[in-house]
């Protein structure tokens, strides 16, 4: 997966996750809205086998929109995790 920055201030970020679905890009979008400072957080993709994904996010400005990115990949990070480890219990 790559990441490439398109835009950013201290507001704002627009950034394309190339190798990255439908599925990584909702789960983001969703973690991004826990956080009370994101004002916007969103995706688009065309074709999802030929286009990359652009992800917008914006903040209240009390919080850089790279933190809140960051945040909420880490958050995402430990459910993995957690649900990693509930798997283990069961013998497939």
């Amino acid at each position: 997966m790559e990441l490439n920055v398109l835009e950013e201030d201290s507001r704002k970020i627009v950034f394309e996750l190339k190798g990255a679905g439908h599925t990584l890009c909702n789960a983001l979008k969703v973690e991004l809205w826990k956080n009370k400072h994101v004002k916007v957080a969103a995706y688009s993709m065309g074709h999802p086998l030929v286009s990359i994904p652009k992800v917008i996010v914006e903040t209240d400005g009390e919080v850089k929109p790279r933190k809140v990115v960051t945040d909420a990949a880490e958050a995402l990070r430990k459910e993995v995790a957690e649900f990693k480890q509930e798997l283990k219990k069961f013998r497939w």
